[in-house]
């Protein structure tokens, strides 16, 4: 009899320390993200959504704030020419930088994945411009682009060619910045690099017996597996083609004639050159509402060009359009 009393009342506090254990190891994981948790809502969704609502202030730092309603996007789009002028300098260096930047992150990751000697020296060689700072950067690029001593117009001399003024021609300044922009893609190219080494090899042995060259190679099999990867890196392009800030400041100042006159310098000029908070916030979200229909449309395009290996073994019939696709 005493035995089954305490067996009756030990089952609730065995059930009960159970209940207490499943409840702390919920709590668990939590816990561990609580650090990412706090810097997301504080450092970034905080700002994020202070921003759009000082769009809607007329907020200096030092003065009186303020409420304008929509007023600064009225200004934006009616009575403010640099707006425009700098909308249209972002747009010309996004179709030149974006593509150009693909290009040559997939060029250097195929030369990459070639099975030579030294191939990570190589690597290591290509990838360290992408970890130099934006200043020392811009400072490479003022003595590269130089008029009087730069080294460029020296090797250009050497051909008998007289080089331009780079950073001071309005002919060749966005040029002269796409250039420097391409210089730090180590991190795309090792991402090519890392889709490129996922393709299996038994495609190339069948294009191989198909009697495939190196072209139809690449055509059919090569850019129709690392699809996924060039659809990440062209989001990623834009995204940085937008945000393009530092090598401008440094570099040209915007000029010469606002030829390289950035979006992004816009927006910096507007906050801490004229202290119009507000009016920059509103710069910032319309630059948001750019970057996020150009994703969007991106992304709806990629239904007709993106091909998922999972996705095409479900889907007969996308296989069968990617091949045909392949061979023309």
């Amino acid at each position: 009899m005493a035995q089954t009393y305490l067996q009756n009342t030990s089952e609730p506090t065995a059930t009960l320390k159970a209940l207490k254990k499943r409840k702390w190891g919920g709590l668990a994981p939590y816990l561990f993200i609580f650090p990412w948790i706090f810097g997301f809502v504080f450092f970034t969704l905080g700002p994020l959504l202070f921003s759009l609502v000082i769009s809607f202030f007329d907020w200096p730092i030092v003065g009186k704030v303020t409420f304008i309603g929509i007023d600064n996007y009225v200004e934006m789009f009616s009575n403010d020419p640099l707006f425009w002028k700098s909308l249209f300098v972002t747009l010309k260096f996004a179709a030149l930088f974006v593509p150009l930047n693909i290009i040559v992150a997939l060029g250097l990751a195929m030369l990459l994945n070639q099975r030579v000697r030294g191939s990570a020296i190589f690597r290591t060689a290509f990838y360290l411009p992408s970890v130099i700072s934006g200043v020392a950067l811009a400072m490479i690029w003022s003595w590269v682009y130089s008029g009087d001593y730069g080294i460029l117009n020296y090797f250009l001399s050497v051909l008998g060619i007289q080089g331009p003024d780079w950073l001071n021609d309005t002919n060749w300044s966005l040029v002269a910045m796409v250039v420097a922009s391409l210089w730090g893609q180590g991190s795309m190219m090792l991402i090519f690099l890392a889709g490129l080494k996922g393709i299996p090899k038994d495609l190339y042995e069948s294009a191989s017996i198909d009697g495939a060259g190196k072209i139809r190679k690449f055509l059919s099999v090569t850019i129709p597996m690392i699809t996924p990867t060039i659809l990440f890196n062209l989001i990623t392009s834009i995204i940085a083609a937008f945000q393009q800030l530092t090598l401008a400041l440094l570099l040209t100042g915007g000029g010469p004639m606002k030829s390289t006159y950035f979006y992004a310098m816009y927006m910096y000029e507007n906050a801490f050159k004229y202290f119009k908070m507000g009016y920059s916030a509103a710069n910032a979200w319309f630059m948001f509402l750019i970057v996020l229909t150009l994703t969007f449309l991106v992304f709806k395009s990629s239904e007709a060009w993106v091909f998922y290996e999972g996705e095409m073994k479900k889907n007969p019939q996308k296989k069968l359009k990617a091949s045909k696709r392949g061979r023309s």
